[in-house]
Parts: C-alpha cells; structure tokens; sequence
C-alpha cells in the first residue's frame, strides 16, 4: 500500500519502492534502506563538480557495451533503493531509457564520501551493493586532498575487494582499461 505523501509518519511496515514512484518528481534525492526513507541534503558544489568530471572522463573512453551516467536510481529489492552519484550500466539497459536500475545492470557504482555520507558511503551501500552482485564500486574521498578507492567484488564472500587507492592517477583494467589524472576530477576549488 502507497503511504499518503502529506502523513509525516512512515507506513506500517515501512516505506517501499511503490511510495517512491508515488512521490512528486521535486528535486529531492530519496533513498531507501531496509523501508527507512533517507533525503540526504543537497551536494555541494564540489561534490557534483567530481561527479559531472568523472562521469564525463569515464564517458570518453566508456566501450559501447556499457553506458556512463549520474545519479540514477538503483533498486535493490522492494525496500532498499539508492542513487549512486556516478554510475556505468550495460548499454542495453541505458537503451530502455529508465529512471531506474536494476543491480544485474549496473556494472560500477561510485559514492562521493560527503559529511552527511560518510557511514553511508563507507560501509552501508558498498555492503550492499556487493550483496546485490555490482561487479565494482568505487568510494571518493576528499577530506584530505582527492584519493579514489576502487573495488571489485567477489563473488563468493558478496564483499568488495580493494584493488587501488589513487592520489595521483586512476590506472585500472577494470571494468575497462582506465587511466585518468586525478588532477583532472579535481574542482579548482578543492
């Protein structure tokens, strides 16, 4: 059941997926975590200067079989729903044209670590991401200088594994060959 969007306390049971799509299309970014609805604030002019850099510096190289973008949702199951900040899916997914994801569809998750996302983006969604089998996640720090850590999963234990902490250069094979200057996702502000 579509819990009333004027009632400020959640449903019985918690919010689902279904209140998600019964909520005006407004601007807020809404995620879900275990029924418990999450608005996070709005980013910061650096977080999303890293962001539009990165989705576009992926896109540049990006192979035709998959697609980059920014902040589309990914559904975990029923309860569970989060936005990545940037994400790469299967062209054929990105070829439906959605406003959501499915996991098998997402092939790299990346998290901006902000202050009100530091637990979040740390722990909480790489944990489940992996559980959802993502095959990569990557987390961006910028507390001290820009540091990107990349990961892939495996797939028996459904935890991510480190395979680099880049300060100076991203250089990855995975989910393609990727070499980027850190210099170049960082704002001049930052």
């Amino acid at each position: 059941m579509t819990a009333a969007l004027n009632d400020p306390y959640p449903p019985s049971g918690g919010w689902t997926t279904d209140d998600l799509d019964a909520m005006p299309d407004d601007g807020h970014r809404r995620e879900l975590l275990d029924g418990v609805l999450i608005m996070s604030p709005s980013p910061t002019a650096a977080h999303q200067s890293i962001a539009w850099r990165l989705a576009a510096a992926l896109d540049e190289d990006c192979p035709d079989q998959y697609d980059v973008t920014q902040a589309v949702e990914v559904r975990l199951s029923q309860r569970r729903s989060f936005i990545p900040d940037v994400l790469v899916s299967t062209a054929t997914a990105a070829a439906r044209r959605t406003s959501r994801y499915e996991p098998h569809e997402v092939v790299l998750a990346v998290e901006i670590v902000s202050d009100s996302s530091e637990s979040m983006d740390r722990f909480t969604k790489p944990a489940l991401y992996a559980k959802a089998g993502i095959p990569f996640y990557w987390r961006i720090e910028t507390k001290h200088g820009l540091v990107v850590h990349t990961n892939r999963l495996d797939p028996v234990e459904e935890i991510y594994v480190e395979t680099g902490r880049w300060t100076k250069f991203v250089d990855t094979g995975e989910p393609w060959p990727i070499n980027l200057s850190i210099s170049r996702l960082t704002p001049r502000h930052l």
